[in-house]
């Protein structure tokens, strides 16, 4: 095989891993629709203990735990990963709330609002300058918040959490959690929220409604199941991010999202008046400017870059 054909192989590879990515992400809400009546709390308790099982099982099947006992000396990258696991333990358990109670519809336009806060966080926190195209999708971004909370009568509060939590986890890992594979990352978070789980969990069992767990083959199964689709969708990943360009993970990750509102609407029922309809409008042309310019971005590099 030629190094061309190599190159192609791998761009090959990191392409369907993030496809498969984004789309497993997609179908959270039928996964997570299904395991009703387990409440959001008692979920995300499942997701974190079956994925940090999962992650011993994969390290101790690899022979791959070496690496735990430097980590005593690098307290700045146990903070940061420490951040970044109860941000994306935040995402999680309003993620879950929303699709449990009926509004999948928004956890789609937080991830659509995503790309934008993560853009939004490059200027008040790391001083990034944007091009004009950036500056104009961030404005009609903020257009799409205000439209909603103004005309649709609905501030985007879950939305909004949704988009800037995540965004904050990746500003975090990128920081500070590059150190670490993907395998490594995941379970230090999961170790870290364990204790936080296992809490949870017997303050739901003393609630009136009690854990559901047990209550049947199938519900407990997929209560087990959820710490595979948590961790399975990450690693994949982690393969594309390392393989394929940023540009290209950029504009897969709308997959995400669009498989949301479909499952929303045409899968779970739920009904999105026509305001709600036009703000989601005006996110998709802020995303299309996001889009243009990261791939004008792109061939000017490489204009620039070609010998004349």
């Amino acid at each position: 095989m030629t190094g061309r054909q190599a190159l192609r192989s791998e761009t090959a590879r990191g392409t369907l891993a993030g496809f498969t990515a984004y789309g497993v992400w997609g179908l959270f809400p039928l996964l997570f629709a299904a395991m009703a009546p387990a409440g959001p709390w008692e979920i995300l308790a499942h997701r974190i203990l079956w994925t940090l099982l999962l992650c011993g099982v994969l390290l101790t099947l690899m022979r791959d735990w070496s690496w735990i006992l430097p980590l005593r000396r690098q307290p700045r990258l146990l903070a940061g990963v420490t951040a970044a696991a109860f941000l994306i333990a935040t995402n999680w358990v309003v993620y879950v709330a929303a699709v449990t109670s009926g509004n999948t519809s928004d956890a789609a336009l937080g991830y659509f609002l995503n790309p934008l806060a993560t853009v939004a966080l490059g200027v008040v926190v790391l001083h990034e300058r944007l091009r004009p195209l950036q500056w104009t999708a961030v404005a009609v971004g903020a257009v799409a918040a205000i439209y909603l909370a103004v005309v649709a009568g609905e501030f985007p509060a879950t939305a909004l959490v949704l988009a800037v939590s995540f965004a904050l986890y990746g500003l975090v890992k990128n920081k500070v959690g590059v150190a670490l594979p993907a395998l490594h990352s995941l379970s230090l978070e999961t170790a870290i929220l364990s204790p936080v789980a296992a809490i949870i969990l017997v303050i739901v069992a003393f609630t009136p409604a009690g854990m559901t767990f047990g209550t049947g083959i199938g519900h407990t199964g997929l209560l087990v199941f959820s710490g595979v689709a948590t961790a399975i969708p990450l690693l994949l990943f982690a393969a594309a991010a390392r393989r394929i360009p940023l540009v290209t993970i950029g504009l897969i990750q709308f997959i995400t999202p669009i498989l949301q509102l479909l499952c929303a609407v045409l899968l779970l029922g739920e009904q999105l008046p026509t305001q709600r309809w036009i703000g989601f409008g005006i996110v998709w042309v802020a995303l299309i400017l996001l889009a243009t310019d990261s791939v004008l971005k792109v061939w000017s590099t490489r204009s620039s870059s070609t010998p004349g």
